[in-house]
């Protein structure tokens, strides 16, 4: 699926609803992505300093992938 990202809070629920469609427990996402379970409820709760590493160590342990693209078309340099 594909989820728009525009704030802290949306990459919260992206985790979140992830976690729980795969049922698996906070503390065991924890756990696998190395960062504490009180790390973990903040993400998911949105707040919006969080460590850039860690979320993408849980998107790693929870199968998200990230894409960004920019809001300018491709002109073809480089």
């Amino acid at each position: 699926m594909n989820y728009p990202i525009a704030s802290a809070s949306d990459i919260g629920n992206v985790i979140k609803t992830e976690r729980k469609r795969q049922g698996v427990l906070q503390r065991d996402v924890a756990e696998m992505s190395g960062v504490s379970l009180h790390f973990l409820s903040n993400l998911e709760n949105g707040k919006p300093a969080v460590e850039l590493q860690k979320v993408l160590q849980v998107f790693l342990t929870l199968g998200i992938s990230m894409q960004v693209t920019t809001r300018q078309p491709e002109t073809g340099k480089s």
